[in-house]
């Protein structure tokens, strides 16, 4: 949960994983002259690589592409365009940071529109299966950019604890610098972000204009981060830890920051909670804000990859919610717990023996987690990948209002980093133990690690597909694993039992509150009731969560639709393959796919069950 996902996050934007090496690296370590490459040499690049035709097609040629050159327009225009492609990569415009201009957002338009009108004149005739799936799904996902964009989605520079204000430590945090070339790079990078923070302002200012803020909760959220980034001292900016070998680069690089990015956190800290915040919407739901309905209905197309309506969404929440109770009833009457529901909410939330004592004894349980795991993992899959992960504690920066524990993409096994996974330490209190093994299958293995992995390892799809930002996929699967961990023997008693239907219950609770807060008016505390009588959930957590459902819509339901449609596909093949069914091979088909809308992969799997045997 991309789910990510500083701002490098919109709306319809993967969260941004602030602890991906192979991210930052991709993105930090772009040469300026390249940033500013002239088509010429842009061109003959594309030549040399193969790739002419779908730059010539970019730039206005090529009348009839075919598909691979359709395929390889896209991801030229994601290697320039990422944020705008679901992706976390370096662009190649300006000095690294992305162009989000309205003049930037309507030229990305203009390429999106251009591929996926060559991709309505491409027929089927000599297309394999998988070229239309290829084609199906590229359609689709050039159709979401471009309503996104219809959106002006970047009048929302930030949401709550994901913002523009830490993409800077996004790709400062874990930045290897080879030699000191590459330390100047960096320098001079960062000489773009009092630019990139004023264009910020300016989306924003569009924002109040025509009636696009957030409510005070999420203002308040972002304010927080900016107020804590500018009392860091100068000399423990994170933005300096890549150049701890290069004291010369790094020095010049102190007064950038006290001279020229600590004014520009400032200016934004003060316009952001003071005129922004001063026109906060009153509402928490986006249907408050002109066309706010027409965008949440969107975002729930997006993000599910289905046509199911806020109302059909908030109906499936409120069956699972009652399933998932009935369960809950059943682990509390197990250990002989004679108290009402919340008399044993109040148990698990105050009894010492499920709260670590340190922030390393938090780490050490999910470690021991984690390799439990590891020993079941074959008898479920049979492809498993190479790339392991670590498991680290989140930046003492980003840990107020930052979620449970993330996973990250799995790594890069080429360029020597590992997966991985981020754990919140603060607050030891309210990061109950009897939750870290559903926490650990979900965002490690065999969840989004191992899906980030196999994505990564497996050369022989299109990079559209080994992205991981359709979240119905990445987080249906997640949840999914959550669910498989039952099977595979990984809850140990009936608290850990307890601690998955709570995570569970917290995902389908996600689907009542983002419905409830957007299109049915609720207010908090009818979204907090939901959480608070209903799961586990540590205070903090509860609010956390809802400051992200409240300035990110849509997203939250995705789990729930995304596991629930696996969940309903592998019933379906066991249903009709009967001795036949084959639990290895049904885990290798899914996450052979990459990822997919929920409707093509339903259609993989229906010929996968009716394949010979």
């Amino acid at each position: 949960m991309k789910d990510v996902h500083g701002r490098c996050f919109s709306p319809i934007w993967p969260r941004f994983n602030p602890l991906r090496p192979d991210v930052r690296r991709r993105w930090c370590h772009r040469r300026r002259g390249r940033m500013h490459m002239s088509i010429s040499s842009l061109t003959g690049a594309l030549a040399r690589s193969g790739m002419l035709c779908a730059a010539a097609f970019l730039l206005g040629g090529a009348g009839h592409p075919s598909l691979p050159e359709l395929v390889a327009s896209y991801e030229d225009f994601s290697r320039d365009h990422p944020m705008e492609a679901g992706r976390s990569d370096p662009p190649r415009s300006r000095v690294g940071w992305p162009d989000e201009t309205q003049d930037g957002m309507a030229q990305r338009r203009v390429a999106l529109e251009r591929i996926a009108t060559a991709l309505d004149g491409l027929g089927n005739d000599g297309l394999s299966d998988e070229d239309r799936v290829d084609r199906d799904y590229l359609r689709q996902l050039v159709g979401w950019r471009i309503e996104g964009i219809d959106f002006d989605e970047r009048r929302f520079a930030f949401v709550a604890h994901e913002g523009f204000y830490n993409t800077p430590y996004a790709l400062a945090r874990g930045l290897n610098l080879r030699s000191e070339a590459e330390a100047l790079e960096w320098v001079e990078r960062m000489r773009g972000i009092p630019g990139y923070f004023a264009e910020q302002r300016a989306n924003l200012e569009r924002g109040v204009a025509t009636g696009w803020t957030h409510p005070a909760i999420v203002i308040d959220v972002g304010a927080a981060i900016l107020r804590k980034q500018i009392a860091t001292p100068v000399t423990e900016d994170p933005m300096l830890e890549p150049l701890g070998g290069y004291p010369d680069v790094a020095a010049e690089a102190l007064r950038l920051i006290e001279r020229e990015i600590r004014p520009a956190q400032r200016t934004a800290l003060a316009y952001i909670d003071g005129p922004y915040r001063a026109k906060a919407r009153r509402d928490l739901g986006i249907a408050a804000v002109p066309g706010g309905r027409a965008y949440y209905d969107f975002l729930l197309r997006y993000y599910t990859t289905t046509d199911l309506s806020a109302e059909q969404i908030h109906a499936m929440g409120l069956a699972e919610v009652e399933r998932i109770r009935g369960e809950m009833d059943a682990v509390i009457a197990s250990v002989g717990f004679s108290g009402s529901f919340a008399d044993w909410l109040r148990f698990l939330r105050t009894d010492p023996r499920f709260y670590a004592t340190s922030r390393e004894e938090l780490i050490e349980k999910y470690a021991a987690a984690s390799k439990r795991i590891d020993g079941v993992l074959p008898r479920y899959f049979s492809v498993l990948p190479r790339q392991p992960f670590t498991i680290v504690p989140v930046p003492r920066e980003l840990e107020e209002g930052y979620t449970t524990a993330r996973g990250g993409g799995g790594g890069d096994f080429e360029r020597g980093f590992a997966g991985t996974f981020v754990v919140n330490t603060s607050h030891l209190d309210q990061r109950p133990l009897y939750e870290v093994p559903a926490l650990s299958l979900h965002e490690a293995a065999p969840g989004h690690h191992t899906h980030g992995a196999l994505n990564n390892e497996n050369k022989a799809l299109p990079d559209f597909r080994r992205a991981r930002d359709l979240l119905a996929f990445r987080e249906g699967w997640a949840l999914y694993a959550e669910r498989l961990g039952h099977e595979m023997g990984v809850y140990r008693d009936a608290y850990e039992k307890f601690g998955s239907l709570s995570t569970e219950m917290w995902r389908a609770c996600r689907m009542v509150v983002d419905t409830g807060i957007h299109v049915m008016g609720w207010n908090y505390q009818q979204a907090r009731r939901c959480f608070s009588e209903n799961t586990a959930l540590a205070d903090i957590n509860i609010d956390t969560e809802l400051a992200r459902y409240i300035g990110a819509p849509g997203g939250a339901v995705a789990y729930k639709v995304g596991e629930l449609k696996i969940v309903e596909l592998r019933r379906r093949a066991e249903a009709a393959l009967g001795a036949r069914f084959d639990i290895r091979a049904f885990h290798d088909l899914i996450l052979a796919q990459g990822q997919l809308p929920m409707t093509l992969l339903e259609k993989r799997v229906d010929a996968w069950i009716a394949a010979p045997r």
